[in-house]
């Protein structure tokens, strides 16, 4: 009886060891067939080949600051009180127009003063004149003594300088007298009115700024690549996406012809520094804006869209293409599997971007969403143009 119980057991036993190998061994099995399965499985996505294109770059700038070159102040060279004032606010002057007229009364006085010297430094020069020329004479006869002789020449020299003296009190005087005009600086509009009639001013007081806004001024950052792309003097387009109204810090008026929220600004590229026979990684860009039309001041603006007009012929990829900052792209491989490529990239036309460095003429970079996407994963790409990369 014990026999069979121990038979029985040890067959018990075989079973579940058994029935353990068995499972392990399904186990196994049904892994490696999943692990084969993902191995032989191909995603299916969406791509589009690296390769030149005319692109005119549309760069999106969040704020602008456009600055006049031209602003200047109209200053009083001499104390006085504002008597008359020629121009008012907006008004258009012309460099050396009056603006303003002073009052200095003590100038008109010492003007006088001045004449009634230069009368009385003349009559002194006229007596010593003749004095020194009569004894000029006596010395010829040698009917006078050399002291004297000199004595005569010192004043009638002396008389001279006096009179010099005079004369140039009363230019700086004149000089004074003129100043009493303020004028403008350089053409423009006054755009402020610092002073108003009757107030007193010292020398050195503004009284008024005047500015050209005709043409005005930006300068935006960027990278050496890019900078080889551009030339100086080339034209671009400003347009301001957002700007319902144009604001105007300073109340210019409005030139004819403008197009308001519609107007489109013609830009010229003006400088880059460092100049690019220099060696830089960074470089400032220098636009000048047509602003004919006067919507525009100097002061910051926001949301504005610049447009190189020329188009460039460089090597692109549709910007879908740009991942983690414009940083990476997807490439497929020759196995068709997926390679995370790091490139430089460059300006863009809401479109396609151009592509510095990391790919070339050709590649195929995964355009459709590459969220989850690893690298060595085996893919079948289909180009954006209708054509399927068969494998290769």
């Amino acid at each position: 009886m014990k026999k069979f119980y121990i038979v029985g057991l040890v067959v018990i036993l075989m079973a579940a060891v058994g029935m353990i190998a068995y499972g392990t061994y399904l186990n196994e099995s049904g892994e490696n067939q999943i692990t084969k399965r993902m191995e032989e499985r191909t995603i299916p996505l969406q791509g589009e080949k690296a390769k030149f294109r005319n692109l005119s770059p549309v760069f999106v700038l969040d704020t602008i600051n456009l600055n006049s070159e031209e602003m200047a102040d109209a200053v009083a060279l001499i104390d006085g009180r504002i008597e008359n004032a020629f121009v008012k606010k907006n008004s258009n002057v012309r460099r050396g127009e009056v603006l303003f007229s002073l009052i200095n009364e003590d100038i008109p006085i010492k003007i006088q003063q001045a004449e009634s010297s230069i009368a009385k430094a003349e009559a002194q020069l006229l007596q010593a004149r003749n004095s020194f020329q009569r004894y000029e004479r006596l010395k010829e006869k040698n009917a006078t003594s050399l002291e004297k002789y000199d004595e005569a020449k010192l004043n009638f020299e002396a008389a001279e300088a006096n009179l010099r003296e005079t004369q140039a009190i009363k230019e700086q005087l004149l000089v004074q007298n003129a100043r009493q005009e303020v004028i403008a600086p350089i053409d423009g509009e006054v755009l402020i009115l610092y002073k108003q009639i009757g107030a007193y001013v010292t020398a050195g007081t503004p009284l008024a700024l005047v500015g050209n806004f005709k043409r005005l001024t930006f300068s935006l950052p960027g990278e050496d690549a890019g900078a080889r792309r551009l030339r100086i003097g080339e034209r671009f387009e400003l347009n301001f996406r957002n700007s319902k109204v144009f604001k105007k810090a300073y109340g210019t008026d409005y030139g004819a012809g403008n197009l308001g929220n519609e107007q489109i600004f013609p830009v010229y590229l003006k400088e880059i520094m460092p100049d690019l026979s220099q060696v830089a990684a960074v470089r400032k860009f220098v636009f000048e804006v047509d602003n004919s039309v006067g919507i525009l001041e100097q002061q910051a603006y926001s949301d504005v869209e610049l447009i190189k007009i020329t188009p460039d012929y460089v090597l692109t990829v549709p910007l879908s293409a740009l991942s983690d900052n414009r940083q990476y792209v997807f490439v497929e491989t020759a196995e068709n599997t997926l390679e995370q490529r790091k490139v430089s990239a460059g300006a863009d036309d809401g479109k396609y971007v151009e592509i510095f460095t990391g790919l070339s003429e050709g590649e195929i970079v995964i355009t459709s969403s590459t969220k989850g996407l690893e690298e060595n994963t085996k893919v079948t790409v289909t180009l954006t143009e209708g054509e399927t990369n068969g494998g290769k």
